[in-house]
């Protein structure tokens, strides 16, 4: 069973990863005329695809039956609430190996055709797509181009028993004017967006040159802080070798997504608030609330390494990529 997916969908799929799907959205926002931004949010989507569209969509690329007979039962395979199996209506599994399949053949229906087509007989001027499973950016040259997208794809979601979701669905003035055309009317500094974890905003180079600065979600490191906040407490008694090559690994794992160029800044401020973590367990552990930073400073420097830059500039690795 295998898809043709469109090559601005990165999401669950050999050979793409999410950083790739933040260099092509760079590259978009930077090299070409992207004036407004859709920053689309599907509501619930993996929990509101229909079965039948599944199924129909199944049935283009699968002749066997078997293998249909299989996906039907894995989409009605149900959950368990409070220790009680419930059927499922619509939807996909959580946690089953073929739900990104599912999703990303569904998507494929629903968004990549048609918006391919849209942009080449309805827009006006160029337009950007990017998508990583649900989470999908779509820039603009035209404003009008972007209104009457927001507009049909709400419409064309419908058709497929899905919507946008309307607090987190938002058109914004973003590009390389956009500080500029905002000024001239009196108004605040550009809009920002969270794309796969990392805040998108408009800025300038050294040379004056406008780029997209990318900074960690503040919702993302929070997230991740309470995570190890709680495994500290119950590994508190733990010999500090192990809880440090523990740590060590985490915050490894942290910068290896988010040290990206320009965003050093937040990996600091999250090395930062991980020691303060660590010394408030620290102080529990000995019961001595005097546990001053000098003597442990070493310890943090052992096990929490400081934070560098880990991924090449966007634009460089694209086109690496893409040759052409």
């Amino acid at each position: 069973m295998r898809w043709t997916f469109k090559g601005f969908s990165y999401g669950f799929r050999p050979g793409k990863s999410p950083h790739q799907a933040l260099d092509a959205l760079y590259v978009g926002l930077v090299r070409s005329k992207v004036n407004w931004v859709l920053d689309a949010d599907i509501r619930s989507f993996f929990d509101r695809m229909s079965h039948e569209w599944t199924m129909r969509f199944v049935q283009h690329r699968v002749a066997d039956n078997r293998i249909l007979r299989l996906i039907q039962k894995w989409l009605k395979a149900g959950v368990m609430e409070e220790g009680e199996w419930k059927k499922t209506e619509v939807g996909t599994p959580q946690g089953a190996v073929i739900s990104p399949l599912l999703a990303n053949m569904y998507l494929h229906y629903v968004f990549d055709l048609w918006v391919e087509a849209w942009r080449k007989k309805v827009a006006r001027g160029q337009v950007v797509v990017v998508r990583y499973a649900d989470d999908l950016v779509v820039g603009f040259q035209n404003k009008a181009d972007a209104e009457r997208f927001q507009n049909e794809f709400r419409e064309r979601l419908a058709k497929f028993d899905l919507e946008l979701h309307p607090e987190k669905t938002r058109l914004l003035e973003f590009g390389r004017y956009a500080a500029v055309d905002r000024h001239k009317r009196g108004e605040k500094k550009p809009e920002t967006f969270t794309f796969l974890g990392l805040v998108h905003r408009c800025g300038t180079s050294s040379r004056g040159l406008f780029v997209v600065w990318r900074q960690t979600a503040n919702k993302r490191m929070v997230a991740k802080l309470k995570q190890i906040k709680q495994t500290l407490r119950r590994r508190m008694h733990e010999p500090l070798n192990q809880i440090g090559t523990w740590l060590r690994s985490v915050v490894q794992g942290f910068y290896q997504y988010h040290a990206v160029p320009g965003n050093l800044r937040a990996m600091s401020t999250f090395r930062h608030r991980l020691k303060r973590l660590w010394r408030s367990t620290l102080r529990h552990r000995s019961q001595r609330p005097n546990v001053g930073w000098v003597h442990i400073g070493p310890l943090f420097d052992r096990w929490l390494p400081p934070p560098r830059v880990l991924h090449p500039y966007p634009a460089k690795r694209f086109d690496a990529t893409h040759p052409r």
